[in-house]
């Protein structure tokens, strides 16, 4: 019998990976979001497929956490927005929930016991998000999914966005299933774009901007507005920071940046490679790699092919001193993994924005010797679930 709608009262266990915690009622898992490890709540089941586990809101606190806090964003709630999952913690819990995360995630997937602190990139929890993906409801106005469903949560302000940068797109009526898309650059300017889908093909119209102007690694970056970069302003600037300490490519050495985006970690790694050396980028975004061919243009030592990484990968020059991977979310995968130790690195350098994607690869990686020797977790996504990584294998 389905539990759909059925309330419960339950102790909230350890915080999952996803953006919920774990409890449990009649010998069935149940994953409660809203709710924080140690609470007592009244939940609400909200999905329930069978089987052993199903997923519940907590409707009602009775027993609060000391580290929850009243959300900054009323639409942070059961039936509400589903962009945030941790506005009702301290930013401080938010992060060490994260922390956990990644750690049982490298403990059961790749058999690895490590401390993880998850660092702060800017003591604002707010105003960071310069990408956002909108959507029009069936009255015109734009807001956001609800939690795993097609329902449109109007909006009026979205307080982790950057301030003003909704302005434009949220004070007009829009055709229904309108899907726009909201740039911030690093100088401040906005831009604009609206999706359609017109027999059965999107199709996009920039409506303002479309060249945004990004500050990393030392140098501006001229690239499509929303193509990839990464969401925090700080982001980019830290991870390629990062990724330089820890790349250590010599200098006229061979180095490999995979899915490599517009070139952020390719730069730094030519700077170590020198005149002399090599770095290879793979790229599958055809726009991607043509933003990342202007903007290093003057790093002739980086060299591009379009393509899906464990296509290209195969037929890459090796051997090769460092290769760093920033692959998507679903990760790198088997086939990827050997074909880089086929290449006999000393090191690798991967930043991963999924926990688990990264175990599974670290243990694949294992696999060829190689050993997670250092990491470092960011919190790049504040009031979310999500954490950006940066591992060191060797």
């Amino acid at each position: 019998m389905s539990w759909l709608g059925r309330t419960l009262e339950l102790e909230v266990g350890p915080v999952a990976h996803g953006g919920h915690c774990v409890s449990r009622a009649d010998g069935r898992v149940v994953f409660v979001r809203h709710a924080l490890p140690g609470e007592r709540v009244r939940v609400e089941v909200t999905e329930d497929k069978g089987g052993s586990f199903c997923r519940a809101d907590a409707v009602e606190v009775l027993e609060a956490s000391a580290h929850r806090v009243t959300p900054p964003c009323p639409l942070a709630a059961p039936g509400g927005c589903g962009g945030c999952d941790w506005q009702h913690a301290s930013p401080e819990y938010q992060r060490s929930l994260k922390a956990a995360v990644v750690a049982e995630q490298l403990q059961r997937l790749a058999g690895v016991t490590r401390d993880v602190v998850v660092e702060p990139l800017d003591e604002n929890p707010l105003g960071w998000r310069s990408r956002v993906r909108l959507v029009a409801g069936r009255d015109g106005r734009a807001g956001l999914r609800a939690h795993h469903s097609h329902r449109v949560i109007p909006l009026d302000d979205c307080p982790i966005a950057v301030p003003g940068s909704l302005d434009t797109a949220l004070s007009k009526r829009w055709r229904p299933g309108t899907e726009l898309e909201v740039t911030s650059d690093g100088e401040g300017h906005l831009h604009l774009r609206e999706l359609a889908t017109v027999r059965g093909r999107t199709q996009g119209k920039q409506l303002s901007g479309g060249l945004a102007v990004q500050h990393a690694a030392g140098r501006e970056w001229r690239l499509d507005a929303h193509g990839f970069w990464q969401v925090h302003p700080r982001a980019a600037d830290v991870l390629a920071q990062v990724v330089g300490d820890w790349a250590e490519a010599p200098n006229g050495g061979v180095a490999w940046d995979l899915y490599a985006g517009v070139g952020l970690f390719a730069a730094v790694l030519a700077e170590q490679v020198g005149p002399d050396g090599r770095v290879l980028a793979i790229e599958s975004g055809r726009r991607a790699v043509a933003d990342g061919e202007r903007n290093l243009a003057d790093l002739p030592q980086v060299s591009w092919q379009t393509g899906r990484v464990e296509h290209v990968i195969e037929d890459a020059p090796t051997p090769v001193d460092v290769v760093v991977l920033d692959p998507p979310r679903k990760g790198a995968g088997r086939a990827v993994v050997e074909a880089i130790a086929a290449g006999e690195p000393d090191r690798v350098v991967y930043v991963a924005c999924d926990p688990a994607a990264l175990a599974r690869d670290v243990a694949f990686f294992a696999e060829h010797g190689y050993s997670l020797t250092d990491l470092r977790a960011f919190d790049a996504f504040p009031m979310t679930h999500h954490v950006e990584c940066v591992a060191l294998l060797q």
